[in-house]
């Protein structure tokens, strides 16, 4: 049998290892449906391929729910000492790939819900420091210039948000390469997502506004593809 590794379960094998860390419900991880991701043509993402240090942006776990996907360059995390909004904590278990420098996130910004659309976006990975953040490597959204450590769990190292980003849970098949997106960790906000831009999300997903399961294929786009515009700060 093909042996696959997969991080949610490794994760609840961390929590259950480390007895200092208290587990609140929004810090378990939560297990959806597989999802392989795959390039614009419908071929599996090869990790070894993906481009360092560049925005790749698919959604999962519902078809409007963005999510970066980054390549760092080195080894990210582990993270043991994360804590939701809610005051729940809980470990990111790391990057994964032959490095383990790649990590996913939900671009949903955790403290305005500030997301990629297709027409613009004003949250993204910056590899570089800019004339108005003196940090390099970091997630920065513009809107209130939230700024969160991809390779420590997309912790808040500035701004007004209260939690990580919530993380996504990759399997790394190192036999084929691939890779899939299998769960979530950390505070989701889909719910309050969904509640401040259904009117939105209607006009753009038809009558479930996007709720749907993104399937067993997520597309893989760089995200100066998928938006229009990126608002640089």
């Amino acid at each position: 049998m093909r042996r696959r590794k997969f991080l949610g379960t490794c994760a609840l094998a961390a929590f259950a290892a480390a007895p200092a860390l208290t587990l609140g419900a929004d810090a378990v991880p939560r297990s959806y449906a597989r999802a392989r991701l795959v390039d614009g043509n419908g071929r599996p993402v090869k990790a070894s391929a993906v481009p360092r240090h560049t925005n790749l942006i698919f959604h999962y776990p519902y078809a409007a729910t963005p999510c970066f996907l980054i390549d760092l360059g080195q080894a990210a995390g582990p993270a043991p000492k994360l804590k939701t909004a809610g005051a729940d904590d809980y470990a990111w278990p790391g990057g994964v790939g032959p490095g383990r420098s790649i990590v996913a996130y939900s671009a949903i910004c955790a403290h305005k819900l500030t997301y990629p659309t297709r027409d613009i976006s004003f949250i993204s990975y910056r590899e570089q420091a800019t004339p108005h953040s003196s940090l390099a490597r970091v997630i920065h959204c513009c809107s209130e210039h939230s700024q969160y450590d991809p390779a420590q769990g997309a912790r808040v190292l500035a701004g007004p948000a209260t939690q990580p980003l919530a993380a996504i849970l990759l399997e790394y098949e190192p036999g084929r390469d691939a890779l899939a997106a299998v769960g979530t960790l950390g505070g989701e906000m889909f719910d309050e997502f969904f509640a401040k831009f259904g009117f939105r999300l209607a006009m753009e997903h038809g009558s479930k506004g996007g709720r749907q399961k993104v399937g067993e294929r997520s597309a893989v786009a760089e995200l100066a593809d998928f938006c229009r515009q990126q608002v640089r700060c």
